[in-house]
């Protein structure tokens, strides 16, 4: 979905912007008219933004870069379709764009780590995009659903582990953030203790800061360390089957191949079980919809990935040839940009944002067509696994503060949460009534939470996999918080 290794120093030698008099601005439009989708008014409200541009250019609109480079923003669901799945029309291939044949790209433009042209799926077209995709859908299907699931319980427990005992916690820092690399660091077979640093690293890369390209170059290195210790000692791993394929890829793509999954997996993932979380902890439809069991765990998902995916902005698509799309004359070398946030709110499709989607999957959170993200699945294993076991673990967590306090920050990519402060019982100070509200009715044991049979990574895990908590004596501690009603109703639920 997202991508992009070392940028082509020969397409990106000139550090100057398009003057005032380039004809794309003078196409375009007054650049001081333009949206820039790295400024304020995109990192206070992205999506404010975007229906003010929908109001005044329709489905597709002209916007902004850094360093004023212009491109369009596809903001229709139809459009982004169209799009997505007209290769002919619409290239991967970044090479084409026309600023980096101008050479108007500064090499440390903060876009390089994410557009610049590598040899992966993600930036080709046909044939070789066939063979690579094939390699990488291959090698994601390799492993065992239920052994996803167990190592994603395990490290959920570690984390809770570090943090039970306080009663508190900000489930950012130390639960979101941290969950998704310590299971893909696995998946890659990468030692644990890579996760801390390569979490900083994507998360700074993927935001476009000044040292996004440092940070794109500290990931590269790793996974060609990784590549070449594999290649002597293969194991049960993603690069080892990679590596073993029969499409045969180098090792550059094999790496390449592995930052994708890497960067892709982890920013998607933590801002996915980041607003589940918020949606699970202050909205009360999502509370009454659990609690009358209208909706499971993974509906919650899919409900967030409608109202709040991953990803708002990709940047998806090159013009190929002229054309038109939305009712804008795009022309061959322009970039496009795919909305995704934007177009799962389009009215045209979306009327009323109110009304729930149970059950529908049409959502645009995973892109669409032929470059739809492959490991789209692993991502909501990872996320309604580690919150139901995080829930069954603290049955009686609380937001600590109002929610209009919490905080967000933006890229012209994402929109997430800074914090998510929360309040619970410490294990050792529960009640029996309070150990009860985390027990469902077949006496799993903690440590097995997710490891029925079933389709354990289609986003459909049965909501009844809380775990039973180990047995605690009396104490004389005080009385835990108490519950909102919501939570009996969905014990209630759970248990008949």
């Amino acid at each position: 979905m997202v991508s992009a290794s070392r940028p082509d120093p020969t397409r990106t030698a000139s550090a100057a912007a398009p003057p005032p008099e380039c004809p794309a601005h003078a196409r375009f439009g007054d650049p001081a008219g333009l949206a820039r989708l790295l400024g304020p008014e995109a990192s206070e409200d992205p999506m404010g933004l975007y229906e003010q541009l929908r109001a005044k250019h329709g489905p597709v609109a002209p916007v902004l870069l850094d360093g004023d480079l212009p491109a369009w923003l596809v903001l229709g669901y139809r459009e982004i379709l169209e799009v997505a799945g007209t290769p002919t029309r619409f290239s991967r291939d970044s090479r084409t764009w026309r600023w980096f044949r101008e050479g108007k790209v500064p090499p440390d433009s903060p876009l390089l780590p994410m557009i610049a042209w590598q040899p992966v799926c993600l930036f080709l077209d046909g044939a070789e995009r066939d063979r690579l995709r094939l390699a990488v859908t291959d090698s994601l299907e390799r492993f065992n659903r239920r052994g996803i699931r167990r190592q994603i319980t395990r490290f959920t427990h570690q984390l809770v582990d570090g943090f039970a005992a306080r009663g508190e916690a900000d489930l950012v820092s130390e639960f979101s953030e941290r969950l998704p690399m310590l299971v893909l660091t696995q998946l890659l077979g990468m030692p644990d203790e890579y996760g801390p640093r390569l979490v900083e690293a994507s998360r700074d890369m993927v935001a476009g800061t000044e040292t996004s390209v440092a940070s794109n170059e500290f990931i590269v290195e790793t996974l060609q360390q990784l590549v070449r210790r594999k290649r002597g000692n293969p194991g049960h791993d993603i690069t080892s089957w990679l590596i073993e394929h029969s499409s045969m890829l180098t090792d550059e793509e094999v790496w390449n191949h592995l930052r994708v999954i890497l960067i892709a997996a982890n920013e998607t993932t933590v801002n996915l079980i980041k607003s589940t979380l918020r949606m699970v902890l202050t909205d009360p439809r999502c509370h009454a919809s659990l609690a009358g069991g209208q909706m499971t765990l993974p509906d919650v998902v899919e409900q967030v990935l409608w109202s709040e995916p991953p990803l708002m902005t990709i940047p998806g698509r090159w013009a190929s040839v002229d054309t038109e799309v939305g009712g804008q004359k795009v022309e061959a070398g322009d970039m496009l940009l795919l909305g995704l946030a934007a177009g799962n709110h389009d009215p045209a499709v979306r009327p009323d944002p109110t009304v729930p989607l149970h059950g529908n999957r049409s959502h645009l959170a995973f892109s669409s067509g032929p470059q739809e993200c492959p490991g789209q699945n692993i991502g909501r294993a990872i996320t309604d696994t580690g919150i139901d076991t995080l829930l069954a673990r603290l049955p009686d967590v609380s937001l600590a503060v109002p929610e209009e306090q919490l905080a967000w920050k933006s890229g012209w990519m994402t929109r997430h949460l800074i914090s998510l402060p929360v309040t619970f019982t410490p294990p050792g100070q529960r009640t029996a009534g309070t150990r009860a509200a985390a027990a469902v009715t077949s006496g799993t044991p903690i440590g097995t939470v997710g490891e029925t049979e079933g389709p354990a990574l289609s986003g459909t895990a049965s909501p009844s996999s809380l775990a039973v908590l180990p047995a605690v004596p009396p104490s004389a501690a005080p009385a835990p918080k108490k519950r909102g009603r919501w939570w009996y109703a969905l014990r209630k639920w759970l248990r008949g």
